[in-house]
């Protein structure tokens, strides 16, 4: 997607922020100006601290899973027999929506940092295994029996051919798990915590009323998804380059 095309929708969201602010004319939907006049002024009170700790928590829940389930991936992919003892367990937790599992984490993990990660790591680990254990086997015969005529042994096999057609699922569940990530990012951060974008919003929101805040926490929010969004697409690009010659 071209820079240019952000811009423009950036600027089309702010002018409708803009028109119905003035419609709704009340203090729970300041206007867009007032909000970014806040968050520059909040970035030096504590919002970019509270920004770097959901960073960080989301951030380490990404590699965490993408360390794991990636390779747990391409092997099951890779091997018919595990694929058949591991696909009936995944097609029974894949679809149940992790979030389910938020107070069951936190009663084994207590209220800091772990838990957060680890409800991170339970939501895009399954999103990646099943995409990368796909693509693995799906993977022509044809092609790694060819390999394997000239000598190329499973470590090479998965080095050589299974990893580099996986990557580009890897960066897909990614990209497509963001949005859940951070959304269940702010349901972790609501409560037992005092930093984190959650915690912000909420406290300044519905304890103090500072509207103005709140949408600036909001907006940081969406700048901390959008940063995650804009970066696996920046990765995809340096390392799936076949994928974008024309």
């Amino acid at each position: 997607m071209k820079r240019r095309d952000v811009l423009f929708a950036a600027a089309a969201i702010f002018v409708i922020w803009q028109i119905t602010a003035m419609i709704v004319s009340m203090s729970i939907l300041p206007t867009p100006l007032t909000v970014l006049v806040v968050f520059f002024n909040e970035l030096q009170n504590g919002l970019f601290t509270h920004f770097a700790v959901s960073l960080w928590r989301v951030t380490a829940g990404m590699l965490l899973s993408v360390l794991v389930a990636a390779p747990a991936g391409l092997v099951i992919g890779g091997s018919k027999r595990l694929n058949r003892i591991f696909s009936p367990i995944i097609y029974l937790l894949y679809p149940i929506p992790k979030v389910v599992f938020v107070p069951v984490v936190i009663l084994f993990l207590g209220i800091g940092d772990t838990s957060k990660i680890m409800i991170m790591f339970l939501i895009l680990f399954f999103q990646i295994v099943v995409l990368v254990r796909d693509q693995a086997s799906g993977i022509a015969p044809q092609l790694i029996q060819s390999l394997q005529s000239l000598g190329a042994g499973r470590r090479a096999l998965f080095r050589f051919v299974y990893l580099p057609a996986s990557l580009p699922a890897i960066l897909t569940a990614l990209r497509q798990s963001i949005g859940t990530a951070v959304a269940v990012l702010y349901i972790t951060e609501l409560s037992a915590t005092k930093y984190g974008l959650g915690y912000y919003i909420y406290y300044r929101g519905s304890t103090l009323l500072d509207y103005p805040s709140m949408y600036a926490g909001v907006i940081a929010m969406s700048l901390l998804g959008l940063g995650m969004y804009f970066s696996v697409d920046w990765l995809e690009r340096k390392w799936c380059t076949w994928k974008f010659v024309s």
